[in-house]
């Protein structure tokens, strides 16, 4: 029979004890040090691991350790040496060296080593484009060369080849793991963990979230590094919470205080957590830094003649009609339902705009130019491929197949890259191409950001122009929301001039109805 009371690991890496109800064993927790957080009576109470030994004095006698407690406290019994010096660790970097395949780092880059090589938690999040991988692999490589570290990267699986291209090109061992699977613990030996695209983990309830806050606090971490270019991708701040937990951060020590001061939608309150968070958050944007061809957007307001304005109108009014009939039902209960109506505004907007995606895409390459093509829908795609061929790239593929057919684009005469935000957005240097189209636009201008700057980055020769295609009302929505968000985004980095509206998804819904 199972025990019923006993000391165990949480999920997330947190001390959880377990056990029946009783006040006096509550009693004896609330005097616990540091203190604890009660959860409710299905989790109970969970304390840093720091809380352990008074723990075990308090109830060791009747309650029994698990098996996974009871090797973390054994390794925490040996805790790691202290690093070297920062003067040491950035001797050690040998920034002034050419590196083996004959690169040198721009002087941001060097920044940011000495800047991470200071912190044993951090989140870089330097806009795309601007060498954070190899940034960070330089910087663990300075702790492996002067500790004994072992180097861990977590990273979306379709970018594990450009880790291990980047890795071996100093020369440096890494360990790859995937977010689709994530270890339940590090290794025994000290480690270095770098996290990529950070911003997968901004679900504190997720399972991969719960995963990497437990690898965040065992005893074996010599040093998390955060990277992502997007770590606010909406624009709200209990996106940054579960970045601030995995990096010990003391204002994600409460979740429900942080809510309160944080969440909601004040202005003051952005920039309250701008400077709050500013020692661990190194956020620059590319114009600041280097010299790059300059990136413009333009919007291109998409006319139907008569009878494929009553093919548009048909089918929204259909889906309109579909929505209006689910609420009559009472069966539309969250903002769930207006995303769903949006989503299929939008995929209807995209399938009328292929006659003019295919005559500005054709365009472009008949001008001897590169262009990649995204959308959040892969019919659209695979419709555009059929006219003017060139490469797809959605999740359809496998990583292996995408990877050839990214290969493909950039080493061959093909002009024309077709792909999804989800595939093409993410990690990627597509550089070749000097123009971006983008069909539609998705809600988070992080993911508009990602998919521009996959071509907008270090060793860009040409400007690049990046093609709004906008039809309806749903997409005048959409963009309009993202300028918002971005607007939002801006006020954390400190700009204190930027003024922001809020519009939910309900908001955005009304307003669609009623014009249409």
């Amino acid at each position: 029979m199972a025990p019923s009371c006993y000391l165990d690991l949480s999920a997330d890496g947190l001390l959880k004890v377990v056990f029946p109800f009783d006040g006096v064993t509550d009693a004896q927790l609330k005097k616990v040090r540091p203190k604890g957080t009660w959860n409710g009576v299905q989790e109970g109470w969970q304390f840093p691991l720091s809380a352990a030994q008074e723990l075990l004095e308090q109830l060791g006698s009747r309650f029994l350790v698990t098996n996974d407690l009871a090797r973390w406290l054994q390794l925490v019994r040996h805790p790691l040496g202290p690093l070297p010096s920062h003067e040491e660790l950035m001797v050690a970097a040998s920034l002034d060296r050419e590196l083996p395949d004959g690169r040198s780092l721009f002087p941001h880059q060097r920044f940011a080593v000495s800047w991470l090589l200071s912190r044993k938690a951090a989140l870089l999040a330097d806009e795309m484009g601007l060498g954070k991988t190899l940034t960070a692999l330089l910087a663990s490589q300075a702790i492996v060369r002067s500790t004994d570290a072992l180097v861990m990267v977590i990273a979306p699986s379709c970018l594990h080849s450009l880790w291990t291209e980047e890795a071996n090109a100093i020369d440096l061992p890494i360990i790859l793991k995937s977010w689709a699977s994530l270890p339940r613990d590090l290794p025994n030996q000290e480690t270095v963990l770098i996290v990529d695209e950070a911003h997968f983990a901004q679900s504190i309830k997720a399972n991969r979230t719960q995963a990497l806050l437990r690898l965040s606090r065992h005893p074996r971490l010599r040093a998390i590094w955060l990277l992502t270019g997007t770590p606010m991708k909406n624009g709200y701040p209990s996106q940054l919470f579960p970045l601030l937990a995995a990096m010990q951060h003391p204002i994600a020590s409460n979740k429900k205080k942080f809510h309160r001061d944080f969440v909601d939608d004040q202005h003051q309150n952005l920039l309250e957590l701008h400077e709050a968070t500013a020692s661990f958050i190194l956020q620059r944007r590319k114009l600041n830094l280097i010299k790059l061809p300059p990136k413009t957007r333009i919007k291109h307001p998409v006319k139907l003649d008569s009878a494929k304005t009553l093919g548009f109108e048909r089918r929204v009014s259909l889906a309109i009609d579909d929505y209006r009939f689910r609420v009559q039902q009472g069966l539309v209960r969250s903002e769930t339902e207006s995303l769903v109506l949006l989503t299929a505004l939008r995929q209807i907007g995209a399938e009328f705009k292929l006659p003019e995606a295919y005559s500005l895409i054709k365009g472009i390459i008949d001008q001897d130019q590169s262009v990649v093509c995204f959308s959040s829908f892969v019919t659209p795609l695979i419709l555009l491929r059929r006219r003017l061929g060139g490469e797809l790239v959605t999740g359809r593929q496998s990583i292996k197949e995408r990877d050839i057919s990214i290969k493909r684009f950039q080493s061959n005469p093909s002009s024309l890259l077709l792909t999804t935000y989800g595939s093409g957005g993410l990690g990627l240097n597509l550089m070749k191409a000097n123009h971006v189209v983008l069909l539609e636009r998705p809600w988070t201008p992080g993911d508009v950001n990602q998919a521009e700057d996959r071509c907008h980055r270090i060793g860009s020769k040409w400007p690049l122009k990046s093609h709004w295609l906008q039809l309806g009302i749903a997409d005048q929505l959409v963009d309009a929301t993202i300028e918002k968000k971005e607007k939002r985004i801006d006020l954390f980095l400190g700009n204190r001039q930027v003024s922001i509206e809020r519009q939910s998804f309900s908001e955005m819904v009304r307003l669609c109805m009623q014009f249409l």
